[in-house]
């Protein structure tokens, strides 16, 4: 296509986070925490799954595919925060947006799947615990993630597709930090109700069936403990999807009210806090809400830091 027919706009302006002059510092430097955080932690997560053979589990592989996302899924969109809170230069050009678009879409879908693979594998473990070495291998567990990379992909093709057809001639400026869908399309001169059909499509398929997977599968495992009441089961199936339960609220309760339930006309600060906190903040607690604190985990940590002990002497 003919950049000329697609659009009249060389740059995009990001906004940015609605904060005061005066206050840039300070969130400056908590971004920039929270970011080398998540990628320390997330690779942490990487590194001990490699290296220590107890973690070469289901479990464990899909954590380590959803450590990896939570890395690209940050660095999508927080890099390009901090340089433009540093230097003030809110400008980014036609084709690093559409590019940041797409790979925003894609781990955001890839999460979603990635997060129902890991519902799927609780649900084997605790409602058929005889047959999970035979349901859950290795075969089944590599098709589902590179199914879940597939159909990711596919997704975000398709918006980045049907965004790249559209002339942008009314402004430039996004009311937000990232350049996300929903703005871009508000800033369009073009007819954008095929690409409003297909974000409620593709909306359904990969955040709506997923989710409906998982309540499914906690479903099954909720009636599967309440058949053998005990507490020992009860705190054993806690350990075991608590941490898993805990993402999920957090990410998805954020995405719904984000683009389920949306404010009326431009972005309000409720949906850029909301949005920071799918963006910076799950990736950020994932390594210690659903890793660091498990029991298998730790033993990890242990043994690395003892071989580094080891190895400084």
């Amino acid at each position: 296509m003919r950049r000329d027919n697609q659009s009249s706009v060389s740059e995009f302006l990001l906004l940015g986070l609605p904060i005061r002059p005066e206050q840039q510092g300070m969130y400056y430097a908590l971004f920039l925490g929270m970011y080398l955080t998540t990628v320390l932690g997330n690779l942490l997560i990487i590194l001990l799954i490699r290296l220590d053979s107890r973690l070469h589990t289901p479990m464990y592989f899909f954590l380590s595919h959803l450590a990896l996302t939570d890395i690209s899924f940050s660095s999508v969109t927080v890099p390009k925060m901090l340089i433009s809170m540093q230097t003030q230069d809110q400008s980014i050009p036609y084709a690093g947006c559409i590019a940041q678009m797409y790979f925003f879409i894609f781990f955001t879908d890839l999460d979603n799947f990635l997060l129902t693979s890991m519902a799927y594998d609780r649900y084997v473990a605790i409602c058929h615990p005889l047959h999970y070495a035979i349901i859950m291998r290795k075969e089944l567990c590599t098709l589902l993630v590179a199914v879940s990379w597939i159909l990711s992909c596919a997704s975000a093709l398709s918006h980045t597709l049907l965004l790249a057809r559209l002339s942008f001639c009314d402004g430039n400026t996004i009311p937000h930090f990232f350049c996300d869908l929903a703005a871009l399309l508000k800033l369009s001169c073009s007819d954008t109700s095929l690409n409003e059909l297909v974000i409620f499509t593709l909306g359904v398929a990969v955040v709506t069936l997923p989710l409906m997977c998982i309540l499914i599968s906690y479903g099954r495992i909720g009636a599967t403990i309440l058949k053998v009441p005990s507490s020992k089961g009860i705190f054993k199936a806690l350990s075991t999807c608590g941490s898993h339960l805990s993402v999920v609220s957090l990410y998805y309760g954020t995405i719904i009210g984000v683009y389920f339930f949306p404010s009326s006309g431009t972005y309000s600060n409720k949906d850029i806090v909301a949005s920071i906190m799918y963006t910076v903040v799950t990736p950020l607690l994932n390594p210690f809400i659903y890793s660091l604190r498990n029991r298998d985990m730790k033993r990890a940590v242990e043994k690395l830091l003892n071989k580094a002990t080891a190895l400084s002497q």
